[in-house]
């Protein structure tokens, strides 16, 4: 069986002769269910500015999924529509380009309306939305090195002939940390939890492997992931980031430090697309993502409280009461 399996691997993780997998464990994924909608990549593709309202550098939409992800899922993941409006004002978002984005959210499954109190109309996470941003938060916050076993997930996919429906599963699973070793086969360094719900809804058949690399794994992470651009993006980032704290200054109020934290957190979000969390072992020396990480937490957690009493002075009602609290609308 181990010959087997090894057979098996070195077929699907060929690397134009580079070197070869030796697959250690094996898993099968044969899913059909319910015919793909795409709405799973509204959190998988950065959107430009562009609509209606969105005079600032964050589209609506993109904005309103890092609010939830980032300040409403520990405030009982909802919020009135009024507040969303006064939250996302400081980002320069109109009013009419709030209710636009959350309509979308709404039928693409993002989205429930609710209740936050009386007279109150509010929107709330759908579980699947809950879900993604957890993982999501799990990475864009995570810290150090992630512990690596030096073991790879391949991935072989059957082949995708309708071109839309590829450049979705390339992207979902650009996004989950894989990269393409051929169309069919793709690798990461650890595999993802998000890896199910978008097979499932692409139905998509899928074979699974865990598996050592025979070769230079240095080497591997260069030609396969565009290690040279990812830098450049970090350097970017670090120049980008120093501008945007300059110019808000030691004594913003709190509007001004919540439109900071949040164009921190939406460019740095953007490295979810192209970092899986690369083993430090196998990246080159002096690599700027763990500067950029470095400042990314020290200045997300500076600019906290500012934020958080933004968030709580646009969730409370002209009484005083929090509109966050599902147990508010009884």
């Amino acid at each position: 069986m181990k010959a087997s399996r090894e057979a098996a691997a070195g077929n699907a993780g060929d690397c134009g002769g580079f070197g070869r997998f030796t697959a250690v464990s094996i898993r099968t994924s044969i899913i059909r269910v319910s015919a793909p909608d795409g709405n799973d990549q509204g959190l998988l593709r950065p959107q430009a500015p562009g609509e209606t309202g969105e005079t600032g550098s964050v589209n609506a939409r993109s904005a309103l999924f890092d609010l939830y992800g980032d300040h409403l899922r520990s405030r009982g993941s909802q919020a009135p529509v009024a507040s969303l409006v006064r939250l996302l004002a400081p980002l320069h978002i109109t009013e009419p380009a709030v209710r636009t984005a959350v309509s979308r959210m709404v039928r693409q499954g993002w989205l429930a309306p609710v209740r936050c109190g009386p007279g109150l109309p509010g929107y709330a996470l759908t579980p699947r939305a809950a879900r993604r941003l957890d993982e999501a938060a799990d990475r864009i916050y995570r810290r150090g090195d992630p512990a690596w076993d030096g073991q790879w997930h391949v991935l072989v996919v059957e082949r995708v002939r309708d071109r839309a429906r590829r450049d979705r599963v390339r992207a979902g699973l650009g996004y989950l940390g894989y990269a393409p070793l051929d169309e069919t086969t793709w690798i990461s360094p650890r595999p993802s939890v998000e890896l199910d719900p978008l097979l499932e809804a692409e139905q998509l058949r899928a074979e699974r492997f865990v598996a050592s690399y025979d070769g230079d794994a240095r080497g591997l992470l260069a030609r396969v992931w565009d290690l040279d651009g990812l830098a450049r993006a970090y350097r970017r980032w670090l120049a980008l980031a120093g501008e945007f704290i300059a110019a808000a200054g030691p004594d913003a109020a709190d509007a001004a430090v919540f439109a900071l934290r949040s164009s921190l957190v939406h460019e740095w979000r953007k490295f979810l697309f192209t970092d899986p969390g690369f083993p430090a072992a196998l990246l080159p020396p002096h690599w700027p993502g763990h500067e950029a990480a470095r400042v990314f937490h020290a200045e997300s957690a500076r600019l906290l409280p500012g934020a958080t009493r933004f968030v709580d002075c646009c969730l409370r009602t002209d009484d005083g009461r929090r509109t966050d609290d599902p147990g508010s609308a009884q």
